[in-house]
């Protein structure tokens, strides 16, 4: 078994890295946006006082990143998870190798952590304004229940998504855009439940830099449960087969480790 991990870690490190790296960058555009929305001294705060429109900006402004993340040259390499929940679902769907899919979440995790203390460190003391506070998701004022069931449902609704899109012979390569425009829609609409996390990495970033600890089991346990029912319905449905890989955008050159049909589906295509 050890010996099969350090197998996977030597052939497969540039991978890991990219989940780590990549996470890491959705955290600094994250800390970065939230200051320049929400930091009292900013003038775009000043010149937006409503903050619905606010939140429908910052929604814009991380689902363009999402969406340059996954379409980027390491995206396309590691399949552009960044998420330990997605992640989960496709180790639960076969695609991936028990050791990818602990490094994976490993480098997610710890990604998400120094990505949020990079900014930090680049933006002094204004990421720990509380009106920023370092980007932390926590439950809304209806309290920590619906917040369960915000980021569940939004977690099953994204993971749904992907499956039937990343799948489709003739939407496959869309399937980026398609993630990123619900992160922009979750963080407009969702956000004043839960905060809108949706990804266990993401919120441990924030909370460990930030001291702030405040329901963490909700964006621990609700983003993985709400994905593998999505993976779990979705099989059921349409048969384990129908899932042919774990890349978020697979028409490129770059090398796949994972349990790949891809070809499958292109080949279906024609």
């Amino acid at each position: 078994m050890q010996s099969g991990f350090g197998a996977a870690l030597r052939a497969h490190w540039p991978e890991y890295l990219i989940e780590g790296a990549g996470i890491g960058a959705f955290m600094l555009s994250a800390l970065g946006f939230c200051v320049l929305l929400e930091h009292p001294a900013s003038p775009l705060r000043a010149a937006l006082p409503d903050p619905a429109l606010r939140r429908v900006l910052m929604g814009l402004a991380m689902g363009a990143t999402a969406i340059s993340l996954v379409y980027s040259r390491f995206g396309q390499r590691s399949g552009a998870h960044f998420n330990p929940a997605f992640t989960l679902s496709f180790f639960r769907l076969g695609k991936l190798a028990p050791a990818d899919a602990l490094f994976y979440a490993g480098f997610q995790l710890a990604g998400a952590v120094l990505g949020t203390a990079l900014g930090a460190l680049l933006l002094g003391m204004l990421p720990a304004h509380p009106a920023v506070n370092y980007a932390i998701t926590v439950p809304g004022p209806a309290g920590t229940a619906l917040a369960f069931a915000g980021e569940l449902a939004i977690s099953f609704l994204q993971m749904t998504a992907v499956l039937a899109i990343s799948n489709h012979p003739r939407l496959a390569r869309y399937t980026g855009i398609a993630a990123g425009c619900l992160v922009a829609t979750w963080i407009s609409v969702e956000a004043p439940i839960s905060g809108m996390s949706m990804n266990p990495a993401r919120t441990l970033g924030s909370a460990l830099v930030a001291g702030d600890f405040r329901a963490l089991w909700i964006y621990f346990s609700a983003p993985p449960l709400g994905m593998l029912a999505a993976a779990q319905v979705y099989t059921a449905l349409r048969g384990a087969r129908a899932v042919h890989c774990a890349k978020l955008h697979h028409a490129n050159d770059q090398r796949c480790i994972f349990r790949c049909r891809y070809h499958e589906l292109v080949s279906g295509a024609r």
